[in-house]
């Protein structure tokens, strides 16, 4: 990925040093970024209609397609970043965000992001050779899902509000909300043990494991209520590391989060186009009207904005940059912001049927509220960059 455009700051004053760092930093797909990408859209307009979608919406005993999360798998779309010595492919952080994006923009009724950028990334960032020889290659595999279960109820997660606590090696507490909790194998819980935090992979069909599953706006992305009682748990790094690892998880998952949210954003906005150049009103065509062309122009505005973000989000994320707190935040924030506008503009360019069960735009609503709540809510990761900008900029 490269970035287009846009002088380094320090290196303005001299245009041969500005044209060479334009080369560099110029943020696009890689051709062969660009052939996955079409790729996976083909795959998904063909596996993962919007009809598939509501199978999932319409039966109260499905949380997610089984069916497809298989298909994936064959795809090796779960090993993508995870590597060759593990079963995966190998690929990078820029080739999930591809295949991220062109998911965001089918709404997937998948528990991909829990597995992949949490759960995956978690071990490959912090887990042992013998944790990750056992679960990356069933995660790979699509053989195991996962969750990160570190909430225990509302608010921002910090040290004060752990009160899971293992002794012993077993867990003991409640976490709620769990995202994809319902289905999962494995949890990443965040607890305490000897009042310092850690992180600990506990197995969901063991002992001392209780479920509970949770209504919630986007069905097609099941929550849960775990309550652990003396449940086997494996620690995941070093005791005391638990909130800065959640912290560094959470920056890798903020940016392929991001992309997810891209993708549905565009499509909010393609489906709002399409119906306004075909809607009519008092003889013309609704797109006609000035009242819907600046929704639709402040749905792209706001759509590209996320899009440089996430772009330089991933360019932190692949590159292991020391920016990515700050480009992980601000991509969180903008393309949170662009996904819910664009669904809900997409809404009230459709009217009064747009607020219907059998017009698709209540679909990218929803998951646009469901994915803005992963790894912590807009506010959170608003404090969290400012905190981080304060914090560079005192250096």
């Amino acid at each position: 990925m490269r970035r287009k455009g846009g002088y380094p700051v320090g290196q303005s004053g001299d245009p041969t040093r500005c044209r060479e760092a334009r080369r560099d930093m110029n943020f696009d797909y890689s051709d062969d970024q660009k052939f996955l990408k079409d790729g996976a859209r083909k795959f998904l307009e063909a596996h993962c209609t919007i009809a598939r979608v509501r199978t999932v919406l319409d039966d109260p005993a499905k949380s997610f397609d089984a069916d497809l999360w298989r298909a994936v798998a064959e795809q090796g779309w779960l090993g993508a970043a995870i590597p060759e010595q593990y079963n995966g492919l190998g690929l990078g952080r820029l080739e999930l965000c591809a295949i991220a994006e062109e998911l965001g923009r089918v709404v997937a009724p998948i528990p991909f992001a829990s597995t992949v950028y949490f759960l995956a990334e978690a071990l490959m960032l912090a887990g042992s050779e013998a944790q990750k020889a056992e679960y990356l290659p069933k995660i790979a595999a699509g053989t195991l899902i996962g969750c990160f279960a570190t909430a225990e109820g509302a608010g921002a997660v910090s040290e004060a509000s752990v009160n899971a606590k293992v002794e012993g090696g077993r867990l003991t507490g409640v976490k709620i909300p769990v995202t994809d909790g319902d289905v999962a194998d494995t949890a990443l819980v965040l607890a305490k043990e000897g009042g310092k935090t850690g992180l600990y992979l506990v197995d969901l069909a063991g002992e001392g494991v209780a479920r509970e599953t949770l209504k919630s706006l986007d069905p097609t992305r099941g929550i849960a209520k775990i309550t652990f009682t003396g449940a086997a748990a494996d620690r995941l790094g070093e005791l005391g590391e638990g909130l800065a690892l959640c912290e560094a998880i959470s920056d890798r998952a903020a940016v392929l989060l991001a992309f997810e949210q891209l993708g549905g954003a565009d499509r909010s906005l393609e489906m709002a186009k399409a119906y306004a150049l075909e809607r009519y009103a008092f003889g013309r065509v609704i797109a006609s009207y000035q009242a819907i062309k600046h929704k639709l122009a402040d749905m792209y505005v706001k759509n590209e904005l996320a899009r440089s973000n996430a772009y330089y989000g991933a360019w932190a994320l692949n590159t292991g940059a020391a920016e990515l707190p700050i480009a992980a935040s601000a991509a969180r924030v903008a393309a949170s912001e662009a996904f819910w506008f664009a669904s809900k503009e997409n809404i009230q360019t459709h009217g009064g049927m747009g607020f219907t069960w059998d017009v698709d735009c209540h679909l990218y609503y929803r998951r646009s509220r469901q994915l803005a709540l992963v790894a912590g809510a807009p506010r959170v990761w608003k404090e969290r960059l400012i905190s981080q900008l304060e914090r560079r900029n005192a250096a």
